[in-house]
């Protein structure tokens, strides 16, 4: 009894920790246009059942599915009910799930090495931040990690059941995002780099087979929306050749080769100080550790490792939310340099030290000032004046009940979430002949168009958007 205590109840309190961070005031924070866009296609999957993959301009289907149940049992069957609580619980269940599956992953470095890897990735700032953010990013990194403890837990013991799960957990990760491959290639160069025994089965190509089926069988049912959408699994191959030209050319989101490195180094932006010095210096160590003779694991996380940072560097677009699939394998080297320590007391200050360091950053980032312009993980996100749109949208509504609320422009998500449910909202890309409304929001590049085609007397304000994008109010005069 005593030993079950320690080995569970010190876990459980990290995934604890690491659902308080990722669920505490979730809708705090405003909408990104990224967000609100993939919410407004869950609202309309909610309501009408029915979805269709775009290959162009969005991700996979797995995020829209698995917000099906998470707002069933809060009672929201419409895109009107939906809130930013609803939608960002996925996430961050995932983000925790993720915790616990990291903990499994870094059984081999012994139980606490394991519960401080689990740790690490419970506060990691970027970890914390993306889980609580309506995207894929997290879902993808959740199913990889199931991937990798499943195909870890066949090579020990040749059971076809986890080759079954290991398939189901990649047909998920292709079925969230096509940068999947990049992982899962990672996690095979690493293993054959590593020099890993052989499995004990001898039916390593049954099990293959298992897998690959698997994996193909659940790819098939969410691009094909369960059987009602054939036509999605032909998208797949059209959007891989857009993805490839996405990120191999002008994007507008190019960065510089070291980008997600200074991410875990040490960067200030308007006089704050972003940094994770301290479990980066561990994750070094880390790296050094898995140098010596017997550490097979730990060198295959520092291949794997090493493979998707230089990956990642060398690709042009970048993002940070691309960032949360170095945690993991930098946790894991971090673990290793503890569980290498001479001294173990000596090895828990240095655990105790990083793990205040990083919760004091994730409190900065996701909690004092999560849509700050300073915050390096707040790419590109919504200004706070997106959650004034909806009350002025209102008070017009009810002094004109006759008249549209018009939205003119190319640029104007997030507004269809924070405007959902609202009766007479239309969305024009260029200002119509007849411009005139309860309420006429315009876009820079449209303002002069719609002041001169409005008929009535208006008098205009100005609400941010976006950085760099200021909509322009035209509201109806007394």
């Amino acid at each position: 009894m005593r030993a079950t205590i320690q080995r569970w109840v010190p876990l459980g309190l990290v995934v604890l920790a690491a659902l308080g961070l990722r669920t505490a005031g979730l809708a705090v924070r405003p909408m990104h246009a990224d967000e609100a866009n993939q919410a407004v296609k869950t609202g309309e999957l909610l309501e009408t059942g029915r979805y269709a993959y775009d290959p162009r301009d969005h991700h996979g289907p797995t995020l829209y599915y698995a917000a099906l149940p998470v707002a069933w049992l809060r009672g929201r069957h419409t895109l009107a009910a939906l809130d930013e609580t609803t939608v960002r619980l996925v996430p961050a269940l995932a983000g925790t799930l993720a915790v616990l599956l990291l903990a499994a992953l870094a059984a081999p470095l012994g139980r606490w090495p394991a519960l401080a890897a689990a740790a690490f990735l419970a506060v990691s700032p970027p970890a914390v931040y993306y889980s609580r953010y309506f995207a894929q990013e997290t879902l993808l990194l959740a199913f990889t990690l199931g991937a990798l403890v499943c195909a870890r837990h066949w090579w020990r013991t040749g059971l076809a059941r986890w080759a079954l799960a290991a398939g189901v957990c990649i047909g998920l990760m292709q079925a969230t995002k096509l940068s999947a491959a990049l992982f899962l290639c990672a996690a095979l160069a690493a293993f054959l780099l590593a020099r890993v025994r052989p499995p004990a089965s001898s039916r390593m190509g049954r099990d293959a087979l298992l897998a690959a089926g698997a994996a193909l069988a659940v790819a098939a049912l969410f691009f094909s929306s369960f059987g009602t959408h054939p036509g999605g699994l032909g998208d797949v191959f059209a959007a891989g050749t857009h993805a490839w030209t996405r990120v191999t050319g002008d994007s507008g989101h190019e960065k510089p080769w070291w980008y997600y490195l200074r991410l875990f180094a040490w960067q200030r932006t308007g006089g704050l100080v972003w940094e994770q010095l301290a479990f980066s210096a561990l994750a070094l160590a880390g790296l050094a550790t898995a140098l010596r003779p017997g550490e097979k694991f730990l060198r295959w996380a520092a291949i794997y490792t090493l493979i998707v940072a230089t990956v990642l560097a060398l690709i042009p677009y970048k993002t940070p939310w691309h960032a949360v699939h170095l945690v993991p394998g930098l946790a894991l080297l971090a673990a290793g340099a503890l569980a290498a320590f001479p001294l173990r007391p000596l090895a828990f200050a240095a655990a105790a030290v990083t793990l205040a360091l990083l919760v004091g950053q994730t409190r900065r980032a996701a909690f004092l000032r999560p849509a700050d312009g300073r915050n390096p993980y707040a790419y590109v996100h919504s200004s706070p004046d997106v959650l004034k749109y909806r009350a002025l949208a209102k008070a017009a509504l009810q002094r004109s009940p006759r008249e549209p609320v018009r939205i003119i422009g190319e640029e104007y998500w997030p507004l269809p979430w924070y405007l959902r449910g609202l009766p007479r909202v239309g969305y024009w890309s260029a200002a119509p002949e007849d411009c005139d409304g309860a309420l006429v929001i315009a876009t820079a590049a449209q303002a002069a168009a719609v002041r001169a085609r409005l008929r009535g007397d208006y008098r205009e304000s100005y609400l941010g958007l976006r950085p760099g994008i200021v909509l322009t109010v035209f509201t109806p005069g007394p």
